[in-house]
C-alpha cells in the first residue's frame, strides 16, 4: 500500500503544467457556465465515456479528437447549462465549431482540444453566446483559476467537488488532482457527471487509458443516485509528464502506485457526487465481503445502494434489513442464501440469514448521521467490493419536477 496524501488544497492546476479558468458567458442566468483547462504542451490523454446509447455531440467529437491526436491534447473546453444532446446534425456541427473556436483562442490545432457539455437535453446551444464567452477565457496557474473552473462545470450541484493526492515515486513527488460535477441522473456505469483529472506523471496515453479504466470501475462506476444514466458523462485524464521521473510502465510497481493514487482521487470525487445527490441528506456506503468474485461483490453492493426501498429507509432512519436482503437477492449474483450477515452502522441485524436482536434506538440514531455504512458479509468466496449512493428524499422529486424551469 502506497502512502498518499489526500489534500483539499491540491487543485486541478497544482500538477505541473496546467492552467484553468471559468467564466459566466450567459448560458445560465447567474452562475459561471464556461470552463477551460489547458496544458502548456501536449499532454497524454485518456477518457472513459457514458454507456448510454444516445451519446451527446461533445462525446462524439472528443472521441474523434483523441483518436486523431493519438491521445495527445492540449486543452478541454466545458460548458454547463446545455447538454447539446439529441440535437441532430446541427448539434454535432455546433460541437465542432465550439472545439475549433477554443483551439483558435489558445493557439493550438483543433484536434488538440477536447470538449464536454452538461445541462438540459434537446436544446441547441446558443452559439453566439458561447463563442463570445470563449473570448473571455484566460486560464491561469493559480488556485482562483482552479476554483472558477470547478464552479463553471456545475449544474444542480450544491457545491464544487475537488480533491488531490501526492505520493513519492523514487526521489520525485507525483501529484494527481481531480475536479468533478454531478448530483442527479447518476447510475453505474457513469451518469450525468463530468470528471477532469490532471497529473504531472510521465505516462503514455495507452497506459494512462488502462489505469483510468481500472480506477473508474472501482469508483465512478460504483455510485448511484437515482438509477438513471446520462448522455454526456465523461471522465478525462491529462498527464503533463513534467515530473522528473522514469516513464510509468504497465506491470511495474510504479504503475501499481500510480493506479492506486488515481483510484484514490476518483473514489473521493465519486463519494462527493453521491453525497451531493439531488435532495440527498446522507451518503450510503455499502461494503460486500465474502462474495465469489470482486465483480460479484460490486454488483451486489450496487444493487443494494441503488434500491429505492433501501434509499427511502435510510432517509427515514429505519433499520429495515428486509429491504437490504431483498436487494441482495435481486442482484442475480450467486449467493448462499443461508449464510448472509448484515450490519447497519455498528448494529448486526442479520446473522447466518436469521434476524438477531439489535438496539433500534441506537440504529435509528446512527442512521441519522451524514454517512450510513452497511456491511454485507457472505460465505461464498474472497471477493469484496463497495458502492456508494445517497438517500431518496422529497426534495429529489421537487428538484427534478422543475429541472427545466
Amino acid at each position: 500500500m502506497i502512502e498518499t496524501m489526500i489534500s483539499p488544497v491540491i487543485h486541478v492546476v497544482t500538477p505541473k503544467g496546467f492552467q484553468a479558468c471559468g467564466v459566466h458567458a450567459g448560458l445560465k442566468r447567474k452562475r459561471k457556465d464556461l470552463a477551460l483547462l489547458v496544458c502548456e504542451h501536449a499532454a497524454s490523454a485518456a477518457a472513459v465515456y457514458t454507456t448510454n446509447q444516445f451519446q451527446a455531440a461533445p462525446i462524439q467529437v472528443t472521441k474523434e479528437t483523441l483518436h486523431a491526436s493519438h491521445g495527445k491534447i492540449r486543452a478541454v473546453l466545458i460548458n454547463s447549462g446545455n447538454a447539446n444532446a439529441c440535437t441532430g446534425p446541427q448539434g454535432l456541427e455546433d460541437a465542432y465549431v465550439m472545439r475549433d473556436k477554443a483551439a483558435e483562442h489558445i493557439g493550438v490545432k483543433p484536434e488538440e482540444v477536447a470538449i464536454a457539455s452538461t445541462g438540459v437535453i434537446g436544446q441547441l446551444l446558443p452559439m453566439d453566446t458561447l463563442l463570445n464567452g470563449i473570448d473571455l477565457l484566460e486560464p491561469i496557474q493559480e488556485e482562483t483559476g482552479a476554483e472558477s473552473f470547478a464552479e463553471a462545470i456545475l449544474t444542480t450541484d450544491t457545491g464544487t467537488k475537488c480533491t488531490g493526492v501526492e505520493y513519492a515515486e523514487g526521489d520525485a513527488a507525483v501529484t494527481i488532482a481531480g475536479v468533478a460535477k454531478g448530483s442527479g441522473m447518476i447510475h453505474p456505469n457513469m451518469a450525468t457527471m463530468l470528471g477532469f483529472i490532471t497529473t504531472d506523471a510521465v505516462i503514455a496515453p495507452d497506459v494512462l487509458q488502462r489505469a483510468l479504466k481500472q480506477s473508474v470501475d472501482a469508483s465512478f462506476n460504483s455510485i448511484t443516485v437515482d438509477g438513471d444514466s446520462s448522455t454526456n458523462d465523461m471522465v478525462l485524464a491529462l498527464a503533463s509528464g513534467l515530473t522528473e521521473m522514469d516513464e510509468i510502465i504497465e506491470g511495474t510497481p510504479a504503475y501499481d502506485r500510480f493506479r492506486q493514487a488515481l483510484t484514490d482521487v476518483c473514489t473521493n470525487l465519486a463519494k462527493a457526487i453521491a453525497r451531493d445527490g439531488e435532495g440527498a441528506t446522507k451518503l450510503i456506503e455499502v461494503e460486500v465481503v465474502g462474495a465469489k468474485t470482486d465483480e460479484a461483490a460490486r454488483m451486489i453492493a450496487k444493487q443494494v445502494v441503488g434500491s429505492s426501498l433501501v434509499k427511502t429507509a435510510v432517509y427515514g432512519q429505519d433499520a429495515n434489513w428486509g429491504r437490504i436482503i431483498a436487494a441482495i437477492g435481486a442482484s442475480e449474483q450467486p449467493i448462499d442464501v443461508n449464510h448472509v450477515d448484515i450490519r447497519i452502522g455498528s448494529q448486526h441485524v442479520l446473522m447466518e440469514s436469521a434476524p438477531v436482536w439489535f438496539d433500534e434506538t441506537l440504529a435509528t440514531a446512527e442512521m441519522g448521521q451524514d454517512i450510513v455504512p452497511i456491511q454485507i458479509r457472505l460465505q461464498d468466496g474472497t471477493g469484496q467490493g463497495q458502492a456508494y449512493g445517497c438517500d431518496l428524499t422529497y426534495d429529489y422529486v421537487k428538484i427534478n419536477a422543475s429541472y427545466r424551469t
